[in-house]
């Protein structure tokens, strides 16, 4: 990793040669200046390949369209990634190839088990600072994982604002009541405790739990659980798709009219192009603006504009591609703010910078300025289906929390 001291606001401007100026090319990145390397675990086989493949491609593309300003203060990124297939030992042999052989100032990390396994060595080698899919709660543990972050809020950040949403909901003073569905998995169980402490303290009652297996399985035995109690809002957590659509279908067809809410993973199209009709009406919580959304900002518009470039016939990109480009944007401010500073690349010093942002505008991926709370972005936006049109719309404002 280079080591060079740069100052604050050393830049160059592009226009010093005259290929730069007869091609009125963006700005240009110095010859001399080594690259920042970003470095990825990707899963772009395996069972998370549906996610992979667009991180993957959210991650290339933010490294070409920022090589097309000029690279960070002059220094060109070069994106390096290997295949994982989803495997930790494989995610592990990925981060010491390319930490061996490109130093990377950054990395994205495939999986919790993949981030948890490596942080002994992240740790000691104090060089790198990495995110990725995850969103675990355990990762925004500093003491023990000092140079991982979560890019946007975590999972139990995420059962905040779904709950908060819920808390301005009730009508004559009368709070909902809200059951919690959750696969049997490590991803399952982790915003559970946290979301029943919340839910007590906003004054929702928490009137069932109900755990099962991840996937598709019979849910007739827990929808009628839930029929029993009645819930307004069933919020569900550790799935993708199955079996969120068996209880909402099942759900409706007794006529309840409970109201179903998801985190991250299973907020994109996908529950949209599986369930058709039957998805509307579902909400999720989004820490950034859908790719379809009415909204813009100079960096959405870049984003969008980047994806059309690099595969004009794809159409929408989902949220994996909306999250690959967020950790990148992430990386490259902490890396200036570190250069800026007139420091060295380093864990503690990168760590330092992203503690930092503060009111942050991420020019439209977030619709408001956001602040790094705990190694993490706590903030979301309730979005519902609407089937009719195939897509998300906001039925919220951004909430950020404390």
């Amino acid at each position: 990793m280079f080591r060079n001291i740069l100052k604050k606001g050393r830049r160059l401007a592009g226009l010093g040669s005259l290929v730069a100026a007869l091609t009125m090319a963006a700005p240009v990145m110095a010859q001399d200046k080594e690259p920042v390397v970003f470095g990825g675990s990707i899963p772009l086989s395996g069972v998370f390949a549906f996610a992979g493949i667009h991180i993957h491609a959210g991650l290339t593309d933010y490294t070409n369209w920022i090589n097309s300003q000029g690279g960070i203060n002059g220094h060109p990124v070069e994106y390096v990634m290997e295949d994982t297939a989803y495997e930790v030992d494989r995610s592990v042999a990925a981060f010491k190839k390319i930490s061996g052989s490109s130093s990377p100032a950054t990395y994205y990390g495939d999986s919790t088990g993949f981030m948890k396994a490596i942080a002994s060595e992240l740790n000691s080698q104090g060089n790198t600072l990495m995110s990725g899919a995850s969103f675990a709660t355990a990762l925004t543990d500093n003491e023990q994982y000092p140079y991982q972050f979560i890019p946007g809020p975590n999972y139990s950040q995420m059962f905040g604002i779904i709950l908060e949403y819920i808390a301005t909901q009730g009508e004559g003073g009368d709070m909902p009541t809200v059951a919690f569905v959750y696969s049997d998995t490590e991803f399952g169980k982790d915003p559970i405790e946290n979301g029943k402490a919340r839910a007590g303290e906003l004054g929702i009652d928490v009137v069932e739990e109900i755990v099962t297996k991840p996937g598709s399985v019979d849910v007739s035995a827990e929808v009628l659980k839930l029929r029993r109690v009645r819930p307004d809002y069933v919020v569900f957590h550790g799935y993708v798709l199955s079996p969120i659509n068996e209880f909402m279908v099942q759900m409706r067809q007794m006529g309840l009219d409970t109201q179903f809410m998801g985190t991250f993973w299973s907020s994109d199209k996908l529950i949209i192009d599986k369930m058709g009709a039957d998805a509307d009406g579902y909400m999720g919580v989004m820490p950034y603006n859908y790719y379809d959304s009415e909204e813009s900002g100079p960096m959405l518009d870049a984003l969008r504009a980047q994806a059309e470039k690099s595969d004009p016939e794809a159409g929408y990109r989902p949220t994996g591609y909306m999250q690959g480009w967020f950790n990148a944007m992430v990386w490259t401010e902490v890396v200036k703010r570190t250069l800026d500073a007139g420091k060295e690349l380093t864990g503690d010093n990168m760590a330092e910078s992203l503690a930092s942002i503060e009111d942050w505008d991420t020019g439209g991926i977030i619709g408001i300025p956001v602040t790094v709370r705990n190694m993490s972005f706590p903030v979301g936006r309730i979005w519902r289906v609407n089937a009719e049109e195939g897509r998300y719309e906001p039925v919220s404002d951004w909430i950020h929390l404390d």
